[in-house]
């Protein structure tokens, strides 16, 4: 579903990511690791079209993504929910999710019935405001949103982080259940390392803005991995 070749990115003078290459297929969970500061977001902004790649390709379903807005991007079936979630604190829930539709045709514009049988919490408080919730629901909210576009290629960045425990083991359920659909390729980077490599098929470890490891799961020890990202 991914394909990206080559991938360089910049902040100014500043380079951030060195000819990154990787892909990530239907069904399957490719989680990228590595420490802060390492260009793991910055690699999803990339995808996204959030933030201008310098050079290289990125294709989609083997089509070539071009140099175009995130908007774009979005309408080609990319779903991205950001670290620090970036939910609209004054709509509610239900208005958080809508803003999802404009990915959408009109025939499709409503809430399917399986966002809320994947988070429940999310129907209960349909008329609460998106700033009024908890980390951990604010969470679930950006994830739900981002699943109403109907995305083929699903970026998760930082999902655990500041949330608590009870509510981690249940991202974790949704992503897996997301997985087995087998529609859609989920790219996830993620500190928690026991998440992470629970949930990852593919494994890409990332130091000073390179790749340095890309392997799937099955092919090396845990140990290995644990060493390579903990430098």
């Amino acid at each position: 579903m991914l394909d990206v070749k080559d991938l360089t990115l910049h902040y100014g003078n500043s380079q951030i990511l060195y000819d990154i290459s990787m892909h990530a297929k239907l069904g399957e969970v490719t989680c990228v690791m590595g420490t802060n500061g390492v260009g793991k977001t910055s690699l999803l902004r990339a995808i996204s079209g959030t933030h201008i790649r310098s050079g290289g390709n990125i294709s989609l379903g083997g089509k070539p993504l071009g140099q175009i807005g995130a908007h774009k991007i979005a309408h080609m079936g990319v779903g991205y929910v950001p670290q620090g979630r970036d939910i609209f604190p004054l709509l509610t829930v239900r208005e958080n999710l809508q803003t999802g539709f404009s990915c959408l045709p009109n025939s499709e514009h409503f809430i399917p019935n399986d966002i809320y049988e994947l988070f429940p919490v999310l129907e209960e408080m349909a008329h609460r405001r998106g700033g009024d919730l908890s980390g951990g629901q604010q969470q679930q909210l950006a994830i739900a949103r981002a699943l109403i576009t109907k995305p083929k290629l699903l970026l998760l960045d930082e999902p655990t982080e500041g949330i608590q425990p009870n509510i981690i083991q249940h991202i974790g359920k949704v992503i897996s259940l997301l997985r087995d659909r087998g529609d859609m390729a989920i790219v996830l980077v993620e500190q928690y390392f026991d998440f992470a490599f629970e949930l990852a098929d593919q494994i890409i470890v990332m130091q000073r803005g390179e790749i340095v490891e890309n392997v799937y799961k099955n092919e090396i020890k845990r140990e290995d991995i644990l060493a390579k990202v903990s430098v």
